[in-house]
């Protein structure tokens, strides 16, 4: 996202810019584009999986598999740019720009709309157990997901076509920080109702340590992605603030000048969302022995 965020950086400061090399980002959209579409192909193959828990991640591999591409195809542009080739193209440089800024602004929305429903599904899961699929049903789930696909887009377009207008900020930044801070207290809450679950069990005479330890290792899970949660989006959300209340103070240009470094944590969000959400799963993780056991079969009897 570069010609939409050059503007964030130009008033005077001590502070240079931080520079990451388009190789990382590369790299990290390559990752995030392999891990992304094996969660994608294994939920659509496994009838198993067809249930508003995979649903609503495979959506997110979807906004993931996205972003994670035209994050690619940019850096593809930027490098053809360095070796002089779109000189002659600034028209069509500039529209392909804003188009794909345009995608992973809709991208990096749905990623966090997305974990936003992961989250509801797991909460009813755990605590509305018996009326799970009373309240979760396919219908609902189909609503939800298209309700976060029009949004986001409308969210993106808005976005980059009309950045300097201080409303599309605000339409952009207030759903962007209820969401996330839904997300939290989500999780929070969970996290201090699985530890109060363990602690009762740990306290309960006669229980073998492996009871124990399952009850202690739900508490842990969500801490880990709380954490991890934590540690990828609030830079970046803390930029998007500054953006807003402070855009002329040198102290509040110096964090926005680490704005490729927040971004970093952001698209690595996507390489790490298929073990948090997706590999832990049993179920998925057969699917994906069965894919590569069938795979290297194919090839071994096209070998021989």
């Amino acid at each position: 996202m570069n010609s939409s965020t050059e503007a964030l950086s130009t008033h005077p400061t001590d502070c240079a810019e931080v520079q990451v090399p388009n190789q990382v980002f590369m790299a990290i959209a390559v990752a995030s584009l392999s891990e992304n579409i094996l969660v994608i192909v294994a939920v659509i193959k496994n009838r198993n999986l067809h249930s508003p828990m995979y649903c609503f991640i495979c959506n997110l591999a979807v906004f993931n598999t996205i972003s994670s591409l035209f994050k690619a195809l940019e850096n593809i542009l930027l490098l053809f740019k360095e070796a002089g080739h779109l000189n002659s193209l600034r028209l069509f440089e500039l529209n392909i720009d804003d188009i794909m800024d345009s995608l992973l602004c809709m991208c990096f929305l749905g990623s966090i709309f997305s974990i936003l429903t992961i989250a509801v599904d797991r909460y009813i899961s755990i605590f509305h157990a018996l009326r799970y699929h009373t309240l979760m049903t396919m219908r609902r789930v189909v609503v939800m997901l298209s309700t976060i696909w029009v949004l986001c887009g409308t969210s993106g377009v808005l976005m980059i076509g009309f950045f300097e207008a201080a409303t599309v900020k605000i339409f952009f930044v207030v759903p962007f920080f209820t969401a996330l801070l839904f997300i939290l207290l989500l999780y929070v809450h969970m996290f201090l109702l699985a530890r109060h679950h363990a602690n009762r069990i740990a306290s309960m005479p006669g229980l073998h340590a492996r009871q124990r330890q399952s009850g202690l290792r739900g508490a842990l899970t969500l801490t880990i992605l709380i954490g991890v949660f934590v540690a990828c989006w609030a830079p970046f959300c803390l930029h998007l603030l500054i953006m807003m209340i402070c855009p002329e103070n040198p102290y509040c240009e110096c964090y926005r000048s680490l704005f490729q470094l927040h971004v970093v944590l952001l698209v690595s969000h996507a390489v790490i969302d298929p073990a948090i959400y997706a590999f832990r799963s049993t179920e998925l993780r057969n699917t994906y022995k069965k894919m590569f056991l069938c795979s290297a079969s194919r090839i071994f009897k096209e070998c021989v």
